[in-house]
């Protein structure tokens, strides 16, 4: 049974989260609220300005052609601008939400091409490193890749999927596809440097450094299976990164998989560890 947004909202505020998820809608869905004051606006721009230096080095030309399509570095965007370009490229658009929203409303969303993308941003001690998701994370790392129409049907195969998923007991397995391609996911074409694309290396400014370009970063040749079955590391770089020849053979995979029979064979099983693999 999904959480009550009530309930989820107490939970929240017992947690010390920051989002006001006393105002959400039913679908835990909240107004931007374009209020913005000057010192966030400042911390938008540092942040972006930093950050795209190492993007225009590092991350994948798909990525950089959705930050260009949808103009995001100058201020932080508002969500229903940017949905109207959004829209246009792959018919996604953008909904804002106080942070982490449970499961199922963030599958639904998904599966109805909707990001939902928190509210508020980091302050300026929190350039390096923030616990919960803000919106930093959520449009300058997952917004610009929905640009890309396969990647696009990915995500939304995704919210589509998932629950049938975990209510064969894949809940662990089905996260770690998520984790390791839209959150950290590489992409190496035929003949190209390998380059970044997922949303937890685009907002990380050492990570995605050290993800791409250090001789200790573990890359493996993106596998749906064996994605499923590996751990992640939650507050540390990871220990493996999954690299994807083009986002086809992602969305082609997780089009034919056979999901009951991989969560069938590794259900109660330990994960593999990522370093191992």
């Amino acid at each position: 049974m999904t959480m009550s947004v009530a309930d989820y909202a107490r939970d929240c505020a017992a947690q010390g989260l920051r989002g006001d998820y006393s105002v959400c809608r039913a679908d835990f869905t909240v107004a931007q609220g374009y209020d913005y004051s000057a010192a966030e606006q400042a911390v938008w721009r540092t942040l972006c300005d930093r950050q795209t230096k190492l993007t225009q080095k590092l991350a994948h030309h798909s990525y950089l052609d959705g930050v260009a399509a949808l103009g995001l570095l100058d201020k932080i965007p508002d969500f229903g601008a940017v949905s109207e370009k959004l829209r246009k490229l792959t018919g996604w658009e953008i909904v804002a939400v106080p942070g982490l929203i449970p499961a199922a409303p963030f599958f639904d969303h998904l599966a109805n091409r909707r990001f939902p993308v928190t509210n508020w941003l980091r302050t300026r001690e929190e350039l390096d490193y923030i616990v919960e998701p803000d919106m930093f994370h959520d449009f300058f790392g997952h917004v610009p890749i929905l640009t890309q129409p396969v990647f696009a049907d990915f995500m939304q195969m995704y919210g589509q999927k998932a629950e049938d998923v975990i209510a064969l007991g894949g809940d662990e397995m089905i996260t770690r596809l998520y984790w390791y391609t839209a959150e950290y996911g590489l992409m190496q074409e035929p003949g190209q440097p390998l380059k970044a694309f997922g949303a937890g290396l685009m907002s990380s400014f050492t990570e995605l450094q050290f993800a791409v370009a250090s001789p200790d970063a573990h890359h493996v040749p993106f596998d749906l299976e064996t994605v499923m079955r590996t751990s992640y590391e939650i507050d540390k770089f990871q220990r493996a990164y999954f690299v994807l020849p083009s986002f086809d053979v992602l969305r082609d995979a997780f089009q034919t998989a056979d999901m009951a029979g991989i969560v069938g064979r590794h259900k109660g099983k330990p994960a593999l560890d990522p370093a191992a693999i």
